[in-house]
């Protein structure tokens, strides 16, 4: 994985890279569906992709809320989709003694960004020698994200990608920094900026979290505007019927159109 790091950084086309999926895995067929999908696009568009899914959704707001299909089962879909399609694949953790089991199945470990500062779990993913992608605390400065670098680092593990979802406004309502992003390369790491978490609107009276998916486009052509590495977007060809943060997904149908834009931008700026 490590010369798959260095691909997305410096790849031929110049692009930057696409780390995309549905928010959970709900299910084989969907899920190879969204993938096959998107592959067919980012091939076309010569854009280096991370097939995106989380095996259990351990943050929601209600008890009630959807949090998965079955670890073991999840994962095995990620395995399937990885072997089949060829494409690295990434899922979230969210206890120490989670690394090593999802390691066992997928090319990159998220870090969570509620869970950023956990040493313990920093630690366990870079133990596992994969790639440790580490979503950056709506409650923390760029600048704060030096010290999850550094803790993956000295545990050995170099392959480090960094995630901008935005900042806490208020008490139901994020906003991105731009100047973040240029800061986190500063560390020398790639750095990401996630399109549809950063359109949350959380902690909702009614418990389920909003969004506002129509400004995803601009979240991402503001982040390639400035020198992103690349791109997190959450995607579904039903949003209003995913079992999860369904609100602020991008249509599926719309993926491409938008990442056509976004190269122009970034080809742009080179």
């Amino acid at each position: 994985m490590l010369n798959y790091l260095d691909k997305i950084k410096n790849t031929d086309s110049g692009n930057f890279f696409l780390m995309a999926g549905p928010c959970a895995i709900e299910g084989e067929d969907i899920a190879m569906r969204i993938a096959e999908k998107i592959i067919s696009i980012t091939d076309k568009l010569q854009i280096p992709y991370i097939f995106k899914g989380s095996y259990r959704k351990a943050n929601r707001s209600k008890g009630s809320s959807f949090t998965g299909i079955g670890d073991e089962k999840a994962l095995r879909i990620l395995e399937r989709i990885g072997r089949e399609f060829g494409v690295p694949t990434v899922t979230d953790i969210h206890e120490s003694d989670e690394a090593a089991m999802a390691a066992a199945y997928v090319d990159v470990l998220q870090i969570p960004a509620f869970l950023c500062r956990q040493t313990d779990l920093l630690i366990a993913a870079a133990n596992t020698g994969k790639v440790v992608n580490v979503k950056k605390g709506q409650f923390l400065s760029a600048g704060s994200m030096k010290f999850a670098v550094e803790k993956i680092k000295e545990a050995g593990n170099d392959k480090v990608i960094l995630t901008d979802r935005g900042n806490t406004f208020g008490y139901q309502d994020l906003i991105v920094d731009y100047r973040g992003l240029p800061e986190m390369q500063s560390f020398g790491v790639p750095v990401v900026m996630d399109c549809t978490h950063s359109l949350q609107q959380p902690n909702q009276s009614s418990g389920v979290t909003g969004g506002k998916p129509e400004l995803i486009s601009t979240i991402a052509k503001a982040a390639i505007a400035v020198g992103a590495d690349g791109l997190f977007i959450e995607t579904h060809p039903d949003p209003a019927n995913a079992k999860s943060d369904g609100a602020n997904m991008l249509h599926l149908d719309l993926l491409e159109e938008t990442l056509v834009k976004l190269i122009r931008i970034r080809q742009a700026i080179l």
